[in-house]
């Protein structure tokens, strides 16, 4: 995105057949979610009287969040207690009850009892600095963090890449080139003298570990770029500048040091029962001091995982005594697994089928960093899934096609494992030509074995049946009914290829429409009285009786029967 990377690149161009088999594994993946889109999409819409749209990945995806409603609602929740026990600033719990009366037993037998420390556990804990984002990573936090959906997350990418102030977008590598670290250093020391949550950074930039050229395949992480050093960013929109914001905060710290803390467990023994108590002590923030100053210039406060940390303890040490001390229960309720937010279901997405896949395969899940916000946007504008917050929840319309999906169409694992296939013709491990051979099989096996609609599943789509017209008529051919379309009246029989189209050439040359009413005459008696009709020769009308004349062949013929004159006879 800068002139001397582009001036770089051009004085070092490769052949352009080192690049052919990319160009094969994406002529793969456009050619396979054509072929299953268009068949299944077809197949499962006739069988059941409703546009019902299949993808390669978009029904994987929509199975992922119908599977979670399911466990949603049959989730049972159960009460539970936890007796605990309080003094001197700290709380200590003890083990779960499903009764109540059993806490509370046990929180008599320890009110204004000693509590005695039985064991004393330190361990020294670090947590190393985040990776830099990918597409993937920088669309959930962002809609973790903002609100943003995964499209307006790229979107606000895309604009910011055209405007070179980050780098591509589309990318699903997380660390930088070796070429990159000299531009990458000196981005990272400008960062820590003119961005607020920077300042706090005194150690030497580790931009060691966020490289790894082997791990970068297309492109290389999202940062970003030096334009950010001579650009105001107050005159940015606001959803850009929060996503550059968040970007440059990221190199600050995939690049700053590891958080350490030391980690504290004691077990104490009161009333005959054990009550563990755990707590920490920050050793040093690192990377995570740069994570609190971003979030306090946000106004947002502590994060999540911050209110999950455990508290400060006190020093403790083995025999010390605590009294006396106050018990009491603690009431919960075991909770159901949430519902997906495109945060939780973009991380599904990435990981779904990986238990089936070979070791070492490089790209695991469904679709790709570039596809997966369009996926979530299409499921959403077919009406399968609706936004309610920041949850993503299936329509009735949407559970009820999963239903209907035979498992090799929804099934995450499968589409996971063309994904890695992709990678490996990627890679010259496969050929295009064998891919494309098992999508193709696959595709005519599903037709071939779905040629009508099961009967358990028929009354799923009602607004198929409200919306069903009557038949205009029966079939000369194979007596089946034939149904009024856009362009025609076609029969229902999937092998009969009875048409009578609106607009042919006998009509359009006597300047007439065939009409539903002209239709179901010529099928129920096999003539028509029709006025008006145009004549070519002579340019004038006249009133005739058409003939169905229909010989079986591809087009159905039509022919004219005139009136006798008065006086003359037939």
């Amino acid at each position: 995105m800068e002139d001397a990377a582009i001036r770089e690149g051009f004085a070092h161009l490769r052949p352009g057949r080192e690049y052919d088999r990319l160009y094969d594994a994406a002529l793969c993946r456009a050619g396979a979610d054509w072929l299953v889109g268009i068949n299944a999409t077809r197949l499962f819409s006739v069988l059941y009287g409703v546009t019902l749209n299949v993808g390669r990945v978009m029904s994987p995806t929509l199975a992922l969040l119908v599977k979670r409603e399911a466990e949603i609602r049959g989730f049972e929740s159960t009460p539970f207690y936890v007796p605990e026990i309080s003094c001197k600033g700290f709380t200590a719990s003890g083990e779960k009850q499903a009764e109540k009366e059993a806490a509370e037993t046990i929180c008599k037998s320890c009110e204004g009892q000693e509590a005695v420390v039985r064991t004393v556990e330190k361990q020294t804990k670090a947590v190393q600095p985040p990776r830099l984002y990918d597409l993937t990573t920088l669309q959930r936090e962002c809609n973790r963090i903002y609100g943003y959906t995964a499209q307006q997350t790229l979107d606000y990418l895309q604009a910011l890449y055209e405007k070179k102030l980050a780098t591509y977008p589309r990318t699903d590598s997380q660390y930088l080139t070796e070429d990159m670290q000299g531009t990458a250093l000196s981005l990272v020391r400008w960062l820590r003298g003119n961005m607020e949550f920077g300042k706090c950074c005194t150690a030497e930039p580790d931009i060691g570990r966020v490289t790894d050229g082997s791990r970068v395949t297309d492109h290389h992480a999202v940062i970003p770029t030096a334009e950010i050093t001579r650009t105001d960013l107050s005159t940015l929109p606001a959803g850009e500048k929060d996503v550059l914001t968040l970007v440059a905060a990221r190199l600050l710290c995939a690049t700053d040091q590891e958080h350490r803390f030391e980690a504290v467990t004691a077990v104490l023994d009161c009333g005959g029962c054990s009550f563990t108590a755990k707590g920490k002590t920050v050793l040093q923030m690192g990377w995570k001091e740069v994570e609190r100053l971003y979030r306090l210039g946000m106004k947002q406060g502590k994060t999540e995982e911050q209110d999950r940390e455990d508290p400060a303890l006190p020093e403790f040490r083995e025999s010390q005594a605590f009294r006396p001390v106050s018990a009491s229960v603690r009431e919960g309720r075991t909770s159901p697994p949430r519902h997906y937010t495109e945060d939780s279901l973009l991380a599904a997405m990435e990981t779904a089928g990986v238990e089936g896949l070979p070791e070492g395969a490089e790209r695991k899940g469904l679709g790709t960093p570039a596809t997966r916000a369009a996926i979530l946007e299409k499921l959403v504008s077919v009406g399968f899934v609706e936004r309610k917050k920041k949850q993503l929840i299936p329509t009735e319309k949407g559970t009820n096609l999963v239903t209907v999906l035979p498992d090799n169409i929804k099934s995450p694992m499968l589409t996971a494992e063309w994904e890695s296939m992709l990678k490996q013709v990627e890679r010259g491990e496969a050929t295009a030509e064998a891919f494309m051979e098992g999508i193709a099989g696959m595709s005519r096996e599903l037709v071939e074995q779905h040629t009508t609609p099961e009967e358990r599943f028929k009354g799923l789509f009602p607004e198929a049946e409200s919306g069903r017209k009557e038949a205009v008529g029966v079939c000369p051919r194979c007596g089946g009914a034939v149904m009024e379309r856009k362009k025609g009246f076609f029969c229902e029989g999937r092998e009969c290829g009875f048409a009578l189209w609106k607009e042919n050439r006998f009509f359009a040359a006597k300047k007439k429409k065939l009409t539903k009413a002209a239709a179901s005459a010529l099928l129920k008696e096999g003539r028509v009285s029709m006025s008006g009709l145009y004549s070519e020769k002579t340019g004038r009308t006249y009133d005739a009786v058409v003939v169905l004349d229909d010989t079986g062949g591809k087009y159905v013929n039509f022919k004219l029967e005139f009136p006798a004159k008065k006086g003359r006879k037939k």
